[in-house]
């Protein structure tokens, strides 16, 4: 990791932050569902980057491989498989939609204000020194990595099967859809 300076650290922070809260409400508010899955993509890799400035590196990278690479692909995949009408676009808004869109500018507002209450300045330090000096030598990703390699070598390799059975047998269910159809 390299090492950046506090001020530095907190500016990386705002914007990312401000990345995702922009994404994300691009996501709710588009109207058409392939530039919102998009923006999701986005909105994961700003989270992943948000992870390696808190150095959680392996958090990082199993969010760009799991719900970049896995899940926001399945999703565009799917959209592209379902076809929608474009007349969607001038229908008006329907109560459910206007209770929808109140309940969550009541929620961000409590959310909020829950937020700028909390006294932030308390922490219990449960980490002594000793603790952190008893701790091995290898990061959390070798750890992962050897128990992956090792002990878990079957499971993963079986997961990764079912896996791909699954999306052959999903992406064949699709296209038997569309020919009938």
């Amino acid at each position: 990791m390299i090492p950046i300076s506090e001020s530095t650290n907190t500016l990386l922070f705002v914007v990312l932050e401000f990345a995702i809260l922009v994404g994300a409400l691009g996501v709710v508010l588009l109207s058409r569902v392939i530039y919102s899955a998009l923006l999701l993509g986005f909105v994961f890799i700003c989270v992943a980057l948000l992870y390696l400035l808190l150095n959680a590196d392996f958090l990082a990278a199993a969010q760009v491989l799991i719900y970049v690479g896995a899940v926001n692909v399945l999703i565009v995949f799917a959209i592209m498989l379902v076809s929608t009408p474009d007349d969607v676009k001038n229908k008006p808004k329907t109560t459910g939609e206007i209770i929808s869109a109140f309940t969550f500018i009541a929620l961000f507002v409590l959310l909020t204000i829950m937020i700028f209450t909390t006294s932030w300045d308390t922490h219990h330090n449960l980490a002594t020194q000793d603790e952190v000096l008893l701790q091995p030598l290898m990061s959390n990703v070798q750890t992962i990595g050897f128990h992956l390699l090792t002990d878990l070598l079957f499971p993963f390799e079986l997961l990764s099967l079912l896996l791909l059975v699954a999306l052959v047998g999903a992406i064949t269910i699709a296209s038997k859809n569309k020919i009938t159809e």
